[in-house]
């Protein structure tokens, strides 16, 4: 064969595997449910970029969640996961637990006010003034923190702080101890630190202890067997309720509080003999994009980011040195602009299928610039649709939260802010 025919040959191979690599058209338009999702938020007046919340999915995601804990175990819904105190009552009626678990201390006091019947654990250990701050702030009503606070301690020093306060302000205060099983961000992480701070509530007499809680997110994270870490995780919590229990006999409390679990991992216990007696979980019922897990497969996405078109571009520009036109013919699905109300969201565009962000020309919280081929017919004033990555801080970022039920966006749900109830 000659030289020739060879070379020809193998630029013509690259130029077939050349092909071979570039992006496929992903374009689609919104699905008929997105079509119906957009026509809701029209008719309710919608016009900025809004939280939206299929109440019918959340609704689902609770039954799932409850199918797998079956009566075995407590449920503590996590509200940082559900920062609206409409949507934590939609998922108290649905699950009929009134345990909350909290991580910020403003949003304690509202709790308390709007859910006076429930029972409160805090999710991380608190800085002492921000204890002092809640009950500075507390105004009373039928909540009792003395018995529904549980505050979160992790560290001989942070009892002794609190032992403390419990003394200045002259009241009761459940204590419940962080035991280190595995994660490693804190808590009791041997016998001598557990024994320590068991002591250190029993010498204050206004402090009471009242159970544990045993993060372990990272079974589900770590490179591995998330069974073997789970395993591991449960033998060292077990290893901490029995080293309680020896070390403080009848004062142990007959209803104490024994907290595991998440999102990520409380399908891990569907079977089998655990030491705890409660599991929390909050993201799994709206489910973003990071509980995309092989442990969340049968939850759905109940929560969605809407914003409106502002400017269609049947072109790719890029200020200054205009690679723009080259984009789009490497990657048809540049092929095509869309600015859009908003932007650079903890989020990632989910309809119409094939949105792209476009690195050149960078991101912006004013005007967020997204590319996708030919086969999307977007226009201004049509909705694009974004799935959160996370629940708890964006949710905070769109004011009252668009229930969407029936084909209609039903309620307005305020979520919660610094100050009260925003909205």
């Amino acid at each position: 064969m000659k030289r020739r025919t060879l070379l020809l040959g193998g630029l013509a191979g690259a130029a077939g595997l050349t092909l071979l690599a570039r992006p496929r058209d992903h374009g689609e338009n919104h699905s008929a449910w997105f079509r119906q999702l957009s026509n809701a938020l029209d008719g309710a007046g919608r016009a900025g970029p809004t939280l939206v919340i299929d109440r019918a999915q959340l609704a689902a995601n609770v039954r799932t969640l409850q199918g797998h804990v079956q009566g075995r175990f407590d449920y503590r819904i996590v509200a940082k996961s559900l920062p609206s105190p409409d949507l934590l009552q939609a998922v108290i009626e649905e699950s009929g637990s009134r345990r909350l678990m909290l991580f910020h201390q403003p949003f304690i006091n509202l709790a308390a006010r709007r859910f006076p019947d429930a029972d409160i654990l805090l999710g991380k250990p608190m800085p002492v003034a921000a204890a002092h701050n809640f009950y500075r702030q507390f105004d009373g009503g039928g909540f009792d923190p003395a018995r529904q606070l549980r505050w979160l301690l992790d560290t001989p020093q942070r009892v002794q702080q609190y032992a403390r306060l419990a003394a200045q302000l002259d009241t009761d205060m459940l204590a419940c101890v962080e035991i280190d099983v595995g994660l490693h961000r804190g808590g009791a992480a041997t016998d001598a630190q557990l024994l320590a701070m068991l002591d250190a509530i029993e010498a204050a007499p206004r402090l009471h202890f009242c159970g544990f809680m045993g993060y372990e997110p990272h079974i589900v994270k770590a490179p591995g067997d998330p069974l073997r870490y789970r395993d591991q995780a449960m033998a060292r919590y077990r290893r901490c309720v029995e080293v309680a229990r020896a070390h403080l006999g009848a004062r142990w409390p007959a209803d104490a509080v024994l907290n595991a679990g998440g999102s990520p991992t409380y399908q891990l216990y569907d079977q089998g003999e655990f030491p705890f007696n409660e599991l929390a979980a909050g993201s799994c019922l709206v489910k973003p994009t990071d509980f995309d897990l092989p442990s969340l497969a049968d939850h759905r996405p109940a929560a969605w980011i809407a914003t409106p078109v502002l400017k269609s571009q049947d072109r790719l520009q890029i200020p200054g040195i205009d690679v723009g036109p080259l984009q789009s013919l490497w990657n048809p699905n540049r092929a095509r602009s869309f600015f859009t109300y908003g932007g650079y969201w903890k989020a990632v565009p989910e309809s119409p299928r094939g949105l792209l962000n476009n690195a050149l020309f960078g991101r912006s919280t004013n005007q967020e610039m997204y590319n996708g081929s030919a086969s999307i017919d977007l226009q201004p004033d049509d909705w694009i649709f974004l799935r959160p990555t996370q629940s708890e801080f964006v949710f905070l970022q769109f004011g009252d939260i668009a229930v969407y039920e029936h084909g209609a966006i039903s309620e307005h749900w305020p979520v919660f802010g610094e100050g009260g109830f925003t909205g």
